[in-house]
C-alpha cells in the first residue's frame, strides 16, 4: 500500500510539474499584434518590443499635392491637418492600445512612423532605436539621452532577451517612380513639430529581432536592398504590401527568394491609416489579394496570414 501511495504521489507531482512546463512555455510564446500602418508588437508577455507605433491615424495632406479630404471615409468628421499644423498625436488612443514598451523600433522618420512615438517614449522609458533624423525628433520632445539609441544599419546588437540586427532599406517607389527623399531631421528643434518638420525620411532601416528561437524581420516601406538581405533566414516577415511595391521589379519573388522562402509572410502597412479603426479597410483588403497571390505564387509552401487589427498572432 505504502508503495502504490508513493507512485500515485510522484504520479501526481510529475503530473502538477508538466502543468507548470506547459503553461510557462505557453506564456513565453511570442506573439505579433498589429496595429494598422505598419505598427506592431512583438512580445513573449516578459519583454515588449514594438515597431512604428502609430495610434493617432489623423488625416493628412498627400504628399506631393493633394488633400487628405479628399481620401475621407464616410462619416470621418475629424480635421483635416495642414503641413505647417503642430503634429498633435491621440494620447487616448495611444494610452488605449499601448501599456508599455521596452523598446521601439523606428524604420524611419514620416509622420505615420514616429509621431506617436515621442508621447510613448515618455509614457513608457522605452528604448527608441532609429535614425539621427528619428532621435532628433525624441530630443525635441525632451526624451532622455540614457533611451535612445543612434543606428545607420549593420549594427547587430544582444540586449539579453532577444538580439537585433539592424539593416539598411530604402524606402520605396511613390508617385511613378519619382520619389527620392535625402531630407533629414536637424538637431536641435524643440516641439511641439509640425507636420512638416516631423516628416522628412530621414534614411530607412529594417530590423531582424531574434527572439524565442524566433527570426522576424520588419520592414517598414515597400522595398528592400536586396544584396543586405542575403544569408538571412527568417521565419517569420513583415512585408510592406502597399500598391507602390507594383513599380518594384518583381518585389515579391525576389524578396522570398533571397529570405529563402520564410514559413511565414505578414502583410503590413496596407491599410489605410488616415481612416478611423472601426473605418471599413474592405477596398483595402480586397487590393491585397494581389499581393497573397505574389507570394504563393513564388513559395507556395509559405503561409500568408492577413493580420486583424489588435488581435495576436501567436508563433508555433
Amino acid at each position: 500500500m505504502r508503495s502504490k501511495s508513493i507512485s500515485t504521489l510522484l504520479v501526481t507531482v510529475l503530473a502538477v510539474a508538466a502543468a507548470a512546463h506547459n503553461a510557462a512555455a505557453q506564456k513565453s510564446q511570442v506573439a505579433l499584434t498589429y496595429f494598422g500602418t505598419a505598427g506592431w508588437e512583438i512580445s513573449d508577455g516578459k519583454t515588449v518590443i514594438v515597431v512604428d507605433p502609430y495610434f493617432s491615424r489623423i488625416l493628412v495632406p498627400i504628399p506631393g499635392g493633394g488633400s487628405a479630404a479628399s481620401g475621407r471615409v464616410p462619416g470621418d468628421a475629424r480635421p483635416v491637418y495642414g503641413w505647417k499644423d503642430i503634429a498633435t498625436p491621440d494620447e487616448t488612443a495611444i494610452d488605449s492600445h499601448l501599456k508599455r514598451a521596452d523598446f521601439v523600433l523606428v524604420t524611419h522618420t514620416h509622420i505615420d512612423h514616429v509621431m506617436d512615438v515621442p508621447h510613448i517614449a515618455l509614457k513608457t522609458h522605452a528604448t527608441v532605436i532609429g535614425t539621427e533624423s528619428t532621435e532628433n525628433v525624441m530630443r525635441a520632445y525632451g526624451v532622455s539621452e540614457e533611451q535612445l539609441i543612434t543606428v545607420r544599419g549593420g549594427e547587430d546588437y544582444d540586449f539579453g532577451s532577444f538580439s537585433l540586427l539592424v539593416i539598411p532599406s530604402i524606402h520605396s517607389a511613390l508617385e511613378h517612380k519619382h520619389y527620392f527623399s535625402s531630407a533629414t531631421l536637424p538637431a536641435g528643434l524643440k516641439g511641439p513639430l509640425s507636420l512638416e518638420q516631423m516628416h522628412p525620411e530621414g534614411g530607412t532601416l529594417a530590423y531582424l529581432v531574434r527572439f524565442g528561437g524566433h527570426q522576424i524581420l520588419a520592414f517598414g516601406g515597400n522595398n528592400y536592398i536586396e544584396r543586405e538581405l542575403q544569408g538571412l533566414k527568417p521565419d517569420v516577415v513583415l512585408v510592406g504590401a502597399g500598391p507602390s511595391r507594383k513599380e518594384i521589379y518583381d518585389y515579391t519573388g525576389r524578396l522570398l527568394r533571397v529570405l529563402n522562402f520564410p514559413k511565414l509572410v505578414l502583410p503590413t502597412h496596407w491599410d489605410n491609416f488616415t481612416a478611423p479603426y472601426d473605418a471599413s479597410e474592405q477596398r483595402e483588403i480586397e487590393a491585397l489579394h494581389s499581393f497573397v497571390d505574389e507570394v504563393k505564387a513564388a513559395s507556395p509552401d509559405t503561409n500568408v496570414v492577413v493580420p486583424k487589427y489588435f488581435e495576436p498572432i501567436v508563433l508555433p
